[in-house]
């Protein structure tokens, strides 16, 4: 196996998510939901510092595996979902815990993700994994801090959810 075959084989595996991009019906939304099952799931994904590291490598990874990706591919190619990985799990970051907090930053960055608004747009236009990996990063983002202004609202208003 020569070194491009070799490279494209790591970025294949990175930006699949281990092959989960190939998933044959919307695989972004099919990785963001293994995203949150492995935050609820894991405890050790719950950890700040764990989740930190964890999605700056795969941020990492990533851009790399992506920028590859798009020069066998073509621009964004529907089965690099490393993206939706990293993008969740900002979604994700330390949320008051509950069901609400996992569903809402689920539904919110799949939103932000699909409509791009303003500048998750702008930014998948950035050069090769850049642009793959910074749009679902802001969305990830916007995502956590529309959790955020729920449940603030949600408290302002007193309304609790059982569990």
């Amino acid at each position: 196996m020569n070194i491009e075959r070799m490279k494209l084989f790591l970025a294949k595996v990175i930006s699949t998510c281990g092959g989960l991009g190939y998933f044959p019906v919307a695989p972004g939304t099919f990785v963001s939901f293994i995203a949150v099952l492995l935050f609820v799931f894991t405890p050790l994904c719950r950890d700040i510092t764990t989740l930190c590291i964890a999605t700056v490598l795969c941020f990492a990874f990533g851009t790399w595996a992506g920028s590859v990706m798009e020069t066998a591919y073509g621009d964004d190619p529907s089965i690099v979902t490393i993206d939706e990985l990293v993008g969740q799990w900002i979604a994700l970051a330390v949320l008051p815990d509950g069901l609400i907090s996992v569903v809402l930053a689920f539904m919110f960055f799949r939103y932000f993700d699909i409509a791009k608004p303003g500048p998750v747009d702008r930014a998948q236009q950035l050069p090769g994994g850049w642009g793959i990996m910074v749009d679902d990063l802001l969305a990830g983002i916007f995502a956590n801090l529309s959790v955020r202004a729920v449940l603030a609202l949600f408290s302002l208003l007193h309304v609790t959810f059982p569990g």
